[in-house]
């Protein structure tokens, strides 16, 4: 079976949807691997690392999708690729598919046959997404402590507080995977943490694991009690397949203390503001009513190694079992 893996040409994106190691192993078990050049140069993986792997290296963006009959990304498909998918080809990405009309279409339009990294259930869990929502997590709180900062525009609160002087105040909406990571490193800057959660079993869990955060039932109005004294508010709710839910209007927002900030980590399945619109690394803030808002839909990317590294972990095995099962559909 021939696997494709394209350079991502998405706005700042750095990663690349499989490591040097698993291509050697896809070859050892029969596959050939295509890979595009400099692919995988954002996270530090250079050409001859893939070549010394075995791997097929071709210069053209377009031959990969023509040589490969599975197609493994990182983002979904941007416009100028949509041409390049075809029938009876497998895609394997991310693809979030709830927040873009035009792309569904497109791929319904190609004939192109995709599995969604984020729609893959395994006891209740998200086991492809996960690993990049815990980065994401993380990152939101280093993001949005760093954009507190006077001279950026920021309210000028340090997170952590310093002795004598109370610490900065952080609300993180939803208690998963993105929810808890971001809790634990606002929690370890010492932050005075507040988690809003509806599922009462995941409160509990949090309450156990976070010992000095607090959980809050979420509704408007508790989050409207909230927003006046929030330093960073944190947007981490996700509904798997779905568009994400609008937790925060304008009214709401406006109850937010000037330069404070918004991080909204729901942006790539929608947004969780009504304020929110994309943005990218190189372009990451805006300003509405007072409120730095922090909406780069592809965060892990700022990490690209680490996230490669995190991402190869769980897909892998999809991969080689997707390869075997085209391999023996075709013999």
């Amino acid at each position: 079976m021939i696997i494709g893996v394209p350079k991502e040409i998405k706005a700042d994106e750095y990663r690349i949807a499989l490591l040097p190691s698993a291509a050697y192993q896809l070859i050892n078990r029969g596959h050939q691997v295509v890979v595009e050049c400099e692919a995988g140069a954002g996270a530090g993986y250079l050409d001859t690392d893939y070549k010394g792997a075995g791997v097929t290296m071709v210069m053209d963006h377009r031959s990969v999708f023509e040589k490969a009959e599975l197609i493994v990304k990182v983002k979904e498909p941007q416009t100028t690729e949509y041409p390049l998918l075809r029938p009876g080809q497998l895609l394997f990405t991310y693809l979030h598919l709830a927040a873009s009309r035009p792309l569904n279409e497109a791929l319904l339009k190609s004939g192109v046959t995709t599995l969604a990294y984020e729609t893959i259930e395994v006891n209740r869990r998200l086991p492809l997404l996960e690993p990049m929502n815990e980065i994401a997590g993380r990152m939101s709180v280093l993001v949005g402590g760093y954009f507190l900062a006077k001279h950026i525009g920021g309210s000028g609160v340090l997170l952590g507080g310093v002795p004598g002087v109370l610490p900065g105040k952080v609300v993180v909406l939803g208690g998963g995977a993105s929810g808890i990571n971001a809790a634990r490193m606002a929690q370890g800057l010492g932050a005075d943490v507040t988690i809003l959660e509806v599922d009462l079993e995941r409160m509990r869990f949090l309450d156990i694991t976070l010992h000095t955060a607090h959980t809050l039932y979420s509704n408007e109005a508790h989050l409207m009690e909230l927003l006046p004294d929030v330093d960073l508010l944190i947007g981490a709710v996700l509904v798997p397949g779905a568009k994400s839910p609008k937790l925060i209007n304008r009214k709401m927002l406006r109850r937010m203390r000037p330069g404070s900030v918004l991080v909204d980590i729901a942006i790539d399945q929608g947004d969780c503001a009504e304020t929110s619109r994309p943005t990218t690394h190189h372009d990451p803030v805006f300003v509405e009513e007072g409120v730095i808002h922090y909406c780069v839909a592809n965060m892990p990317a700022a990490y690209a190694r680490t996230a490669t590294q995190a991402l190869t972990n769980v897909t892998y095995r999809y991969i080689e079992s997707r390869g075997r099962g085209l391999a023996d559909a075709a013999s």
